[in-house]
């Protein structure tokens, strides 16, 4: 009977809060989207479901929101649980803090509500380069490797293979050590002069950080161990942060090491020092802020203030508000702000190139529109160590996947693996950038002061016509549908929406329809509205 209660209220109301387990009524047809953006992929194509927000962000951003495409939304400040089997969604919420609702009909109809009721935009976009241009990482080329000789080499062949400079990104190793943010005197004996050069030839250039301080960097560690500006150790002797004396040892990725407290203003004002002291020093314009994930703040590491594994992952954001130039691959509840997103790491796998649409979606739609879909090719280093050749024809094809997205992004570089015939498919796909970069950066710049995603799911401006569970195509604006090739092959089938189409070898199509297309290797399928 309360579950029946419940079902009534929520329909009858615009807002109620939920408590403990809370049962929505889906509609027939009805289709939900989540925050997870991980899971993109997977949530419409499956009838039963279940996630977690708290300290569960999957290597990617995460937003605490459900939409349908019958105008149902579930929003919370704090993490919650929820399950879908079959029409039936189950809200768990420890917190009694969800809100839920009905607003419009329509996909567009609550999103629109939610971004400006939940996170409004801003009216700031990160530096329009990151848009403008393609982006460079020198990750999979020289990875822990990072060194001026390679960095310089690898900018200077972006220009003589005819690619236009952009935004460079100097990955992980370019430093003496995590927390010791100096350039390496081995690797980088001039660091200046190389800016300049980089500044010259005209990039903007990036560095990566994170949050994580080596633990044997003992002027840091003796520093702001006694200000506790990093999580302390819970012990049986020390079970609260007053107490505690010693840093947590926290395990990532690339050891074991010290945490930055971001709750705790120490924290936030010597990792902004040694920000500030790059820009200032080198001309180091901006900032690839990693490691910001969520199950890095465990329960035996304690923070001053008493804040979720979430709020620790946004307070990391925060950081990178100072800086337009940015980028973040872990967030949580920052839609709305200038923040460049990137998707988490996809392997060199036609399988992993096939969820690059439905993420990138789903970032759309949980508020996060500056977004970039990894690396062209893949952005998981291990993939391509275990390669002896590439696939050349995935190369193509994401770069082409990338091409109308909000940003593209290069690490390994397509000159050094690929043959003539698909090197030149992928300049074609970055001249195809070129040409739409007005309609891009008009969409981002809108997005903005709107909050509207620059590229979302056909659902979003034809509703209810059943494209829901299109995931491999993508509407640039609401007038540029583009229809990507992500499976090994030269064809692929094309649903076009009712109206007047012209594709981008100029033929007309009517809408309403599918239409089997021929695609060689070095064509991008794109068709514009005619109204």
């Amino acid at each position: 009977m309360k579950t029946l209660l419940m079902s009534i209220i929520f329909f009858t109301s615009a807002v109620v809060y939920a408590q403990e387990r809370t049962k929505i009524q889906l509609e027939s047809g009805e289709k939900v989207w989540s925050g997870a953006i991980k899971e993109g992929h997977f949530m419409l194509t499956s009838a039963n479901y279940k996630f977690d927000f708290y300290a569960n962000n999957m290597a990617n951003q995460l937003q605490p929101l459900l939409l349908s495409n019958r105008g149902l939304y579930v929003w919370s400040e704090e993490p919650f649980a929820f399950e879908i089997h079959g029409d039936e969604l189950i809200i768990s919420d420890q917190y009694n803090s969800v809100v839920t609702g009905r607003q419009g009909r329509t996909l567009q109809d609550v999103r629109k509500y939610v971004s400006e009721k939940y996170f409004p935009p801003s009216g700031e976009m990160p530096d329009e380069l990151l848009f403008s241009k393609p982006q460079y990482n020198t990750w999979i080329e020289l990875t822990y490797n990072q060194n001026q000789e390679d960095v310089l080499k690898y900018a200077q062949a972006i220009l003589d293979q005819g690619f236009p400079p952009g935004v460079l990104m100097i990955d992980d190793t370019w430093q003496e050590d995590y927390g010791l943010w100096r350039f390496h005197p081995g690797r980088f004996p001039d660091p200046k002069a190389m800016m300049d050069q980089l500044h010259q030839m005209g990039f903007k250039v990036m560095l990566w950080v994170c949050p994580f301080v080596s633990a044997d960097q003992t002027l840091i560690y003796n520093r702001l161990t006694p200000q506790k500006a990093f999580l302390m150790d819970r012990t049986a002797e020390s079970t609260t942060w007053e107490t505690s004396k010693k840093p947590a040892m926290i395990q990532w990725w690339n050891g074991i090491s010290a945490l930055l407290d971001f709750s705790n203003p120490v924290a936030v004002d010597w990792f902004n020092e040694q920000l500030d002291h790059l820009v200032n020093a080198y001309g180091v314009d901006g900032f690839k802020l990693d490691a910001g994930d969520m199950n890095f703040y465990p329960d035996y590491a304690l923070s001053k203030q008493k804040i979720s594994p979430n709020e620790h992952c946004r307070l990391y954001a925060e950081i990178g508000l100072r800086f337009p130039l940015n980028e973040y691959r872990a967030c949580w509840k920052m839609a709305g702000q200038p923040l460049a997103q990137r998707l988490h790491d996809k392997n060199h796998s036609w399988e992993d190139m096939r969820k690059l649409i439905p993420h990138m979606i789903t970032e759309g739609l949980m508020g996060y529109t500056f977004s970039c879909p990894d690396l062209i090719g893949g952005g998981e280093y291990k993939s391509f160590l275990k390669l002896d050749s590439y696939d050349e024809d995935l190369v193509v094809r994401s770069a082409q996947c990338h091409a109308l997205m909000p940003m593209m992004q290069f690490s390994v570089a397509p000159w050094r693996i690929l043959e003539e015939t698909h090197l030149e498919a992928v300049k074609a796909a970055v001249a195809t950038r070129m040409k739409f970069t007005p309609q891009i950066m008009g969409l981002a710049r809108s997005s903005a002061k709107t909050g509207e995603p620059i590229i979302t799911n056909l659902e979003y401006y034809f509703p209810n016509q059943g494209y829901e569970t299109i995931l491999d195509q993508f509407m640039l604006g609401e007038d540029i549908l583009v229809a990507p090739v992500v499976t090994k092959g030269t064809s692929r089938t094309v649903v076009l929406p009712k109206g007047s189409w012209v594709s981008d070898t100029g033929e007309k199509y009517k809408g309403g329809k599918s239409y089997q297309l021929v695609v060689p290797i070095d064509r991008l399928p794109y068709f514009e509205r005619s109204k």
